[in-house]
């Protein structure tokens, strides 16, 4: 059995993380930190794991990930990077997922999260946690970067353009949309039903944290710079990723359906939907699946693409747990079977 640290488990992403390892057949949940719940039980602060899983919140310290095998970062920005050296150091494996090991620039890094990175040492060894485009690496990891949600489904929608090189780098526009959990389990007047029910709006129009990951990420494909337009939108909805990509084709002749088909033939999780399909978000609640279409207006030289996620889902705890499938040799799929919900 693989024994299973997490920091952070009282956020949305770490309260989703609990129910996925709690049903996986391979984990123990050995830990699971909280600074404001440190003494309380799991389940009484989230009563849909009441007898699923007994574990109780404790203080988060090094001491305590004591006998770990891998140990999970489901915390804000610059808390894994304070963390990781001395876990790495006694052989535990590290997945984060928020932004610390994403960038391996770390003035870049400083520039977009504003503080310096806490261990620039560890940035050339972090891998990247897409397992669609790093699966080989993600196998021998010992620190891995799951990508943000936003980037999640950009790349996975046109990745296979970039690779194969039928579309131009420039410009590629990503208009994409988000439920409110993306934003944390915090108090915030912006994140109020009053304030985000009935209603949709840009944010970061000007320049978004996740831009220079999914421009890293697109750039990788198509060996090459590439022009990225990317402005994110929140919608009144609590959870999932609504990516509307556009792209212009180099050969309008070019069967993009059939690209995407024989790109994602054998990916377990990213499901290219039958021609003329139009992706719900409502689909993949609750799962590890990115689902896709394409489209091509009036049969023009414009490729839209439209792909879904769960943020919390693939976009988050079940592609951190993909990736920790990978790291300790086992099925992919393991743990992550379960369908999306519906309605």
């Amino acid at each position: 059995m693989i024994r299973a640290g997490i920091v952070g488990g009282t956020g949305y992403t770490g309260v989703e993380l609990l129910r996925i390892l709690a049903l996986h057949p391979e984990v123990d949940i050995a830990v699971v930190t909280s600074r404001s719940d440190a003494g309380k039980d799991v389940e009484e602060i989230y009563p849909n794991l009441r007898g699923v899983l007994a574990a109780r919140f404790v203080e988060p310290t090094p001491e305590a990930f004591r006998g770990c095998d891998v140990v999970f970062f489901a915390t804000p920005n610059g808390t894994a990077m304070r963390w990781a050296p001395a876990l790495l150091a006694r052989g535990i494996r590290v997945i984060d997922l928020a932004a610390d090991f994403r960038l391996q620039d770390p003035a870049l890094w400083e520039r977009w999260y504003g503080e310096p990175h806490a261990c620039p040492e560890l940035l050339p060894e972090a891998v990247y946690g897409l397992p669609e485009a790093h699966r080989a690496v993600i196998r021998g990891a010992r620190l891995v970067a799951c990508p943000g949600c936003y980037p999640t489904a950009v790349q996975l929608g046109l990745l296979p353009l970039l690779e194969a090189g039928v579309v131009w780098a420039e410009p590629l526009v990503a208009d994409v949309k988000s439920g409110v959990s993306g934003a944390g389990r915090k108090a915030e007047v912006s994140l109020l039903m009053a304030e985000t029910g009935d209603s949709v709006k840009a944010y970061a129009a000007s320049g978004h944290r996740h831009w220079p990951e999914i421009r890293a990420g697109l750039e990788r494909a198509a060996g090459q710079p590439v022009d990225l337009v990317f402005v994110p939108h929140l919608l009144p909805m609590i959870r999932g990723i609504h990516a509307t990509l556009y792209a212009q084709l180099k050969d309008p002749t070019v069967d993009v359906q059939a690209l995407l088909e024989r790109r994602y033939r054998d990916e377990p999780f990213v499901d290219v939907l039958p021609a003329g399909s139009h992706p719900d978000t409502r689909n993949v609640r609750g799962g590890n699946r990115c689902q896709i279409a394409v489209h091509r207006p009036q049969g023009g030289a414009t490729v839209v693409v439209l792909a879904v996620i769960d943020n919390l889902g693939k976009g988050a705890a079940g592609q951190a747990v993909q990736n920790m499938n990978l790291m300790f040799d086992l099925p992919e799929t393991t743990g992550l079977t379960a369908a999306g919900l519906y309605p």
